[in-house]
């Protein structure tokens, strides 16, 4: 089974603090739908620009990337 990886783009000075903040966001939506997901997290990928993502099954993408509007996607490699 493909996963995805979906993902949240926050710019600026505050960016790495707004994406661990939307990562508990992440993690509270997966507990209130009762999600067998396992993997979110943040990355820095430079003083101005984080990410918040979370990994999902392509089957089960669809539902979550309607209702959580990620920024972008791609295939994620383990």
């Amino acid at each position: 089974m493909r996963k995805l990886k979906l993902i949240w783009d926050f710019h600026g000075p505050n960016a790495s603090k707004i994406a661990q903040h939307h990562e508990i966001h992440l993690k509270e939506y997966i507990q209130l739908e009762n999600l067998n997901i396992s993997i979110t997290g943040v990355e820095d990928l430079n003083d101005v620009h984080s990410i918040a993502f979370l990994i999902v099954n392509e089957d089960k993408m669809k539902p979550i990337r309607d209702a959580l509007k990620p920024h972008r996607g791609q295939v994620y490699d383990s």
